[in-house]
């Protein structure tokens, strides 16, 4: 008997860029725990009504599909940045080129942060994003958040294949989602393991289609030296421009998270007698921010100096601080994410076995109106 069931472990994730005469398909691996849905909006009718005459009283109700919700999906992918090896096929660079620094997740960081167009010439010019929101060279690669005050990001198609082995038409199924869009990413800062990213965002509608696409892009996807691992993390905390707090804070982590959030909502008609579905997306505030926990530390310019100046600030409405997070030190493989502006909320005490502190913060723009909250650099490992 044949087996017709499918295992999330078999799952394959292609991404496209939606191009409109030559998408690009990237392969991205994806860890356990992913999920994409699709729900129906509904409206209910009853009846409530008094006795009649003859004893009875109607009691129905009537249910109508009013619209399509958005479709909402998530999954995780390791950070994994590399140099690309200049060549032909599925690679970033095409013959002739430099050995620029990319990732794995890339595609996904530039619908994160703008509405950018990708080019892949065949010829020996740079693979490249429109802008400078997400730029790489040889040093490194650069994802900034300039381009991002729009109301409409980059959009992709998401495909999930479903299947084991060689793809076979009949025997794999694959769901597309139209119309996806990354609504947030998430970075955890687990002790003991490796880098990861939680990615979550909305698509218009999921069907399932056929022919499976062929991929362009899957360089990095099977390296074994682009991890990064968390336990290198350091953080640096500089108080900038508040009147009553200077200096720098050496801070030793146990753990915290950094998310990124564009609070997208989806638009979708309500016209009678028919199912409407979602008709594209409008971004909200953005939002970035997160918290990181060390031990309470009484070294000069450790955490109890931090807990003290901030408590005892009584002349600064809003703080100041640059962070920058090194994760995963400062030896490549490594990402670190630059916050310029951040606001410190006052740290809280947590009465363990050692006591430690967890620190909120809100990376901010310099001005109401600026989009430049963060910088993420990646670098990636020097070719074998």
């Amino acid at each position: 008997m044949a087996d017709n069931l499918f295992f999330s472990r078999d799952t394959r994730v292609i991404v496209s860029d939606r191009h409109a005469s030559a998408p690009t398909y990237w392969e991205i691996p994806v860890l356990d725990g992913f999920s994409f849905s699709q729900a129906t909006n509904t409206s209910e009718i009853t009846l409530n009504e008094m006795e009649a005459a003859a004893g009875g009283s109607r009691r129905g109700r009537r249910m109508f599909n009013d619209s399509y919700a958005p479709a909402e999906w998530s999954f995780s992918t390791y950070a994994r940045p590399f140099t690309s090896a200049p060549g032909s096929g599925t690679v970033w660079e095409n013959t002739g080129c430099d050995a620029h620094i990319h990732c794995v997740e890339e595609a996904l960081w530039a619908a994160l942060v703008a509405n950018d167009v990708f080019t892949k010439s065949a010829s020996t010019t740079e693979a490249e994003w429109a802008g400078t929101n997400v730029q790489s060279t040889t040093s490194g690669l650069t994802i900034g958040f300039g381009g991002s005050n729009v109301s409409n990001l980059k959009v992709l198609d998401i495909y999930f294949v479903m299947g084991q082995g060689t793809f076979v038409s009949g025997t794999h199924t694959i769901y597309k989602l139209d119309g996806a869009v990354v609504n947030s990413a998430g970075i955890d800062f687990d002790l003991d393991g490796i880098s990861t990213i939680n990615w979550a965002g909305f698509a218009s509608m999921i069907t399932e289609v056929t022919a499976l696409p062929t991929v362009t892009i899957n360089e990095g996807y099977d390296a074994t030296n682009n991890f990064i691992r968390n336990r290198l993390t350091t953080l640096t905390a500089t108080a900038t421009t508040a009147e009553d707090i200077v200096g720098t804070y050496t801070l030793t982590l146990t753990g915290g998270s950094l998310n990124f959030e564009n609070n997208i909502t989806f638009l979708t008609p309500e016209t009678l007698g028919v199912i409407n579905q979602p008709i594209g997306h409008v971004t909200g505030t953005r939002n970035i921010g997160g918290s990181f926990t060390c031990y309470l530390s009484n070294s000069t310019a450790g955490s109890a100096d931090l807990w003290e100046d901030l408590i005892e600030s009584d002349e600064t409405i809003t703080n100041d601080f640059n962070l920058v997070f090194d994760i995963g030190g400062t030896a490549s493989p490594t990402m670190k994410v630059t916050l310029p502006t951040c606001h410190l909320e006052i740290p809280t005490h947590s009465i363990e076995d050692v006591i430690s502190l967890e620190t909120t913060f809100h990376a901010l723009p310099s001005t109401i109106g600026g989009a430049d909250e963060a910088t993420i650099v990646y670098v990636g490992p020097v070719p074998a």
